[in-house]
């Protein structure tokens, strides 16, 4: 009999030593060695017999003599998702998503392969039995028009040697894996959601996508600090990383894309949670702008990019004069530190008094966004707020705030613009350091174009 091989792992990073250490190495953090068995040497050949393709051999081959083809893409039925792909499903592909509990990871899988017409789908679930998934099902398609997909089959298995027996019979098209923690190989002799066992179960998934060019999504778990659960290197492996973001209590999700080898990694997808399953948003300014009757101060529109999507999006502030000794600072969807920099800006710059203010600030909607090109926005809320009046309803924003107060160019803005004439705004405020903004009547929208803060503010209040 073989000898049994271990190692320790650090269960936060993945790191392998081959022995037990107080802190890692790796990531810095203490105790989370934890030992794990990973060959148990008389097994270790017994799986690769069920694992199709595995019995092809790799050669060395000049660059010269590979043809290059197009990518095929199997297209789903859902847009967003598709978007986020980078224009469908690439054969081969190993894509990993992952999000919170609850936040429909596995309604979203399980209603994108019911939708497929001639693809044979199978889906791997650890976590449900057939029943649940049936039910799941039955609500999904219970008042869709469409006709559901009849090759659509079911496994509920931990186990890869016995997934990839039924998957040699099958023969599938797309493999949707829910989810990847719950796996087991049976070549390392470790409990299910150990670091060595989602290595193992990431990579025989990883050579079955490759050999046989077949699309494998696997469904991950996240740690309480949002990263996502197992090590490090289960990103590196796979070829696409989707997260799913937003909060489970309020309607709409994000989908978006962190890693992409077929697309770009700024596109994301956004989705309303129904009663019959995710619907994708066509027009998401349309949600991610509050319908006021009245006008209220505090409240700018910022037009923003998000991959190639133009959006229109709503900041709100509330500044208020601070009871405590320490004025507070919030931001929720905003970098804390920026917003900070734009009060050091409007503190310097404009003589605005907030260090005696506590300063709130939300993006509506549940929406993160990390494009500077929301400054402009962010720095006209806070000061009307500040002075309590009013932005017109027609006016929005877009524009980089630099240190010094100018009002920096950004790209895309031609976009931008063009969204903001669609969404029936009248005017809206960009930066005059923009060398596209040639010819500004082609557009039925009031471009006013400024190079300081001070210029806005005065044209503002």
């Amino acid at each position: 009999m073989a000898k049994i091989k271990k190692s320790f792992f650090c269960q936060h990073c993945g790191y392998e030593s081959v022995k037990w250490l107080g802190q890692c190495p790796s990531c810095g953090q203490w105790n989370t060695f934890v030992e794990e068995v990973i060959d148990k040497g008389s097994d270790k050949t017994d799986w690769k017999n069920y694992v199709p393709g595995t019995d092809r051999t790799n050669k060395v081959i000049s660059l010269h003599d590979i043809v290059s083809n197009e990518e095929k893409r199997l297209a789903t039925r859902d847009a967003e998702l598709n978007r986020v792909l980078g224009g469908g499903i690439v054969s081969g592909s190993l894509v990993l998503v992952a999000g919170e509990p609850g936040i429909g990871k596995s309604t979203l899988f399980l209603q994108c392969g019911l939708q497929f017409t001639n693809t044979k789908v199978l889906y791997i679930s650890g976590e449900e039995s057939e029943q649940q998934i049936k039910m799941r099902a039955d609500r999904l398609t219970a008042n869709s028009n469409a006709t559901t997909n009849e090759n659509f089959f079911l496994l509920t298995e931990t186990s890869t040697q016995t997934i990839f027996q039924e998957i040699k019979k099958l023969k599938p098209q797309l493999v949707i894996v829910d989810s990847v923690q719950t796996l087991q190989s049976p070549v390392i002799d470790a409990s299910a959601g150990s670091i060595s066992q989602i290595k193992e179960c990431a990579a025989e998934f990883q050579r079955y996508a490759k050999e046989t060019g077949t699309p494998v999504f696997l469904i991950g778990h996240i740690t309480k600090e949002g990263s996502i659960a197992g090590p490090k290197i289960l990103e590196h492996m796979v070829d696409v990383v989707l997260q799913f973001e937003g909060d489970r209590h309020y309607a709409y999700r994000i989908l978006r894309t962190f890693k992409n080898r077929f697309g770009s990694t700024s596109e994301l997808g956004i989705y309303e949670m129904t009663d019959v399953g995710m619907r994708g948003v066509a027009n998401p300014s349309e949600i991610l702008i509050t319908q006021k009757e009245e006008q209220l101060s505090g409240t700018a529109i910022a037009a923003t990019i998000e991959g190639v999507r133009p959006l229109l999006i709503e900041v709100q502030s509330l500044v208020t004069q601070s009871v405590y000794g320490t004025p507070q600072r919030t931001a929720s969807g905003f970098d804390l530190r920026r917003l900070q920099l734009l009060l050091a800006v409007l503190e310097k710059r404009g003589g605005f008094h907030f260090g005696v203010k506590d300063v709130f600030l939300n993006i509506a909607g549940g929406i993160k966004v990390e494009d500077p090109s929301i400054d402009l926005a962010v720095l006209c809320s806070l000061l009307s707020s500040y002075e309590d009046v009013p932005l017109g309803q027609a006016i929005c924003f877009a524009g980089e705030v630099g240190l010094s107060g100018e009002i920096r160019a950004v790209n895309k803005i031609d976009q931008r613009i063009a969204e903001a004439e669609k969404l029936g705004f009248e005017k809206i405020i960009v930066s005059k350091y923009n060398q596209s903004l040639k010819n500004l009547s082609r557009f039925n929208i009031e471009v006013i174009c400024m190079g300081r803060v001070e210029e806005v503010y005065q044209y503002l209040f």
